[in-house]
């Protein structure tokens, strides 16, 4: 009796034993195990065994990337000014085997690594340089970064500068200069609005001044047209009843030729329209000697006329 409860101890013994040895690995995960003390394998995703008693899992390691947030570290610039930045760095475990035993500890050796190559960058360049220059300077503490720690198994992928902290004095001047760049600017645009509002009123003025001008010249070109019409029809009026006036001469003398009229009576009627041409306003008029003769035969006969009367 005694002997069967001995034999299940040791068989739930090695039960428990082989239990333990036996080990799932996650995904995005590895293991490094040792026998004896020295590196075996590296043991990736999936169901695996190890001796019992001869194997150990030495390390386990994320292959996730990681993201690490170190405290601001203080830097002197080329000019002296001496400021605080903190840096914050992915990185990514891409050998476990150099991961487990290339550094002791490889989140401290990043971050000392870090400060010591941000110091050599920042000391190189001036203040303003610093403020303005954060794309290189992450760009230059990348790849110095990823081949210092290449040996660990470790790629960083990315090295950003989270914060810039000036003293305080030269915050004072920096917010002094900004407040009186903006007052500039502000100015500057002022003045452009008020140029861009002269102009246009200017422009405005212009545009009338050129309509009424055009207002006026065709004003005065219907003004000049009606002006011409009215001549032409005053012209076409004058001429028609001259046109009417010599018609009815013409047909009064066909109507004395026709009543077979002598000379005299035409010379009387000739007489008649030279008075009307010269209409009280001619000072001389030249008689044809034609006329001249009739105009002597016609005083004879008055005169004679005259004395039968007496």
């Amino acid at each position: 009796m005694f002997g069967l409860i001995l034999l299940g101890i040791f068989v739930l013994i090695a039960l428990l034993v082989l239990v333990s040895c036996i080990k799932i690995v996650p995904q995005a995960t590895a293991m490094v195990v040792e026998r004896l003390g020295g590196y075996r394998a590296t043991w990736s995703v999936g169901l695996h065994v190890k001796a019992p008693f001869i194997d150990r899992i030495a390390k386990k390691v994320i292959l996730k990337e990681q993201v690490v947030d170190f405290a601001p570290q203080p830097v002197i610039t080329k000019d002296n000014v001496t400021m605080r930045i903190d840096t914050v760095v992915f990185f990514q475990i891409t050998d476990p085997k150099l991961f487990a035993y290339g550094v002791e500890n490889p989140i401290m050796a990043i971050e000392n690594l870090t400060a010591t190559t941000l110091r050599n960058i920042i000391g190189d360049l001036e203040l303003d340089q610093t403020l303005t220059s954060r794309e290189t300077i992450n760009t230059k503490m990348r790849a110095s970064l990823d081949i210092a720690t290449d040996p660990w198994g470790i790629k960083v992928n990315r090295v950003e500068l989270k914060n810039i902290i000036p003293p305080a004095a030269i915050q004072d001047a920096m917010e002094k200069q900004m407040k009186a760049e903006r007052e500039r600017r502000e100015a500057i645009l002022k003045a452009e609005g008020e140029k861009k509002s002269t102009i246009l009123v200017a422009e405005g003025k212009k545009e009338s001044a050129i309509l009424d001008a055009e207002a006026e010249k065709t004003a005065a070109i219907l003004r000049a047209e009606a002006q011409k019409e009215k001549m032409i029809r005053e012209a076409e009026g004058q001429a028609e009843a001259i046109l009417k006036v010599q018609q009815a001469n013409a047909d009064g003398l066909r109507f004395l030729k026709e009543a077979g009229a002598d000379e005299a009576v035409l010379a009387l009627k000739s007489f008649e329209a030279l008075t009307k041409v010269a209409d009280g306003k001619a000072t001389k008029i030249i008689i044809p000697s034609e006329l001249q003769n009739v105009a002597g035969t016609l005083a004879a006969l008055a005169e004679t006329v005259k004395t039968d009367k007496n």
